[in-house]
């Protein structure tokens, strides 16, 4: 498989990160798919792991890490190969080693806060935030524990930080159905105060979306806004793509599906879907997957055909701490998107995101009242 050059991709990340944007910065900004466990940063990983005397080792390069200097090796997840199908991720052996470490209820309020924190110094207004409650069961960790932890978090963004918080209980799709029905029943519905939509994650390699066609009937049945992965460059990329987008699924988002630039059936479907449905595109999610053409031209395509998109970043901390500002940067510099564009994502987000109609109303009011300042200033320095 062709790929981006490794070391071009450390020039991208040094150029973005060492000459960020005040225009990005500043723009109000929704994020529509972020993985609370992969927003873990090395820092907070290494403390809960001595706080909870979790030891930190990776299978994968065969070392137990005793710093945080040296636990960054294991976020080094730009180089190596993506592996699609059987064999070691080096991608799932970080993320769900990471979770190893969150253990009691403060660990999920102290992750949540950090990513909290961070997207609200990025500009982030509204952000819908998935998690992945069958990884934490599985270790043993009850179901209130990482709700309690979620929930005194989202109050507190909301209250301190302007940042409001909704959150999408995703499934493991390599988990069987009976598992993702158990956990529907044990989070989704008890806690639907904090959780907007259920979605579909993990490893999708023989794990079509229509194997849990039931789960998707039945939160669509209790008001349940739906979506689900479709991964970059699977093998049946497609075919899953239009499981999402057809009957009986029809969910209500996509999140990825960049290879439906190369197909004018899932372009026409994706478009057909009408107001308020949309893909959120995660480009520092792709460089692994994808050639320049691509990725870059594959988004482009999307935007020009009038599919509607958002930016966000997927699981940062594990694409070597590429945010939302950063994924739109890189949309920027090498995809050649305008401000003006950028600003139109921010819009679609809106039109996109599950907040209520007031919500949705403050966020545009924020989105355009910036733009025109904007726009002003930068008239009046053009001038000078």
């Amino acid at each position: 498989m062709r790929r981006i050059p490794y070391p071009l991709l450390q020039t991208w990340k040094s150029i973005i990160h060492t000459t960020p944007s005040p225009f990005l910065l500043s723009l109000p900004k929704l994020e529509l798919h972020v993985h609370l466990e992969g927003t873990l940063s090395p820092t907070l990983r290494f403390t809960l792991a001595r706080r909870n005397h979790i030891p930190l080792t990776s299978a994968r390069l065969n070392k137990t890490f005793t710093s945080v200097e040296e636990l960054q090796e294991a976020y080094q997840l730009l180089e190596p190969p993506s592996v699609k199908g059987p064999g070691v991720s080096a991608f799932f052996e970080a993320y769900y080693g990471g979770m190893e470490c969150l253990r009691e209820e403060r660990d999920f309020y102290e992750l949540s806060m950090e990513y909290f924190a961070r997207a609200s110094g990025m500009g982030v207004r509204y952000c819908e935030v998935m998690f992945d409650p069958q990884a934490h069961t599985r270790r043993g960790i009850p179901i209130p524990v990482l709700m309690s932890g979620l929930r005194r978090a989202q109050l507190e963004a909301e209250e301190k930080l302007n940042v409001k918080v909704q959150f999408i209980m995703c499934i493991l799709r390599d988990a069987p159905l009976s598992s993702a029905l158990q956990h529907y029943e044990s989070t989704a519905l008890p806690y639907r105060h904090m959780i907007a939509g259920i979605g579909l994650d993990s490893n999708e390699f023989q794990h079509p979306p229509s194997l849990f066609a039931p789960l998707f009937a039945r939160a669509r049945r209790d008001g349940f806004k739906t979506t689900a992965h479709s991964d970059v460059a699977q093998p049946d990329a497609h075919v899953h793509l239009k499981q999402i987008l057809t009957e009986p699924l029809q969910l209500d988002r996509v999140d990825h599906g960049l290879d439906a630039a190369v197909s004018l059936e899932l372009i026409e479907l994706i478009k057909g879907r009408g107001e308020g449905f949309g893909m959120t595109i995660c480009p520092w999610a792709y460089v692994r997957h994808c050639t320049e053409e691509e990725l870059f031209g594959g988004v482009r395509r999307l935007w020009d055909a009038g599919v509607r998109i958002s930016v966000s970043s997927d699981s940062p901390a594990y694409v070597e701490s590429n945010y939302v500002v950063e994924n739109l940067a890189l949309l920027k510099m090498k995809g050649g998107f305008s401000d003006e564009e950028l600003v139109q994502c921010q819009r679609n987000a809106v039109e996109m995101c599950w907040a209520s109609g007031e919500v949705k109303k403050e966020l545009l009011k924020e989105i355009e009242k910036f733009w025109e300042g904007w726009k002003r200033d930068l008239g009046g320095s053009l001038m000078l």
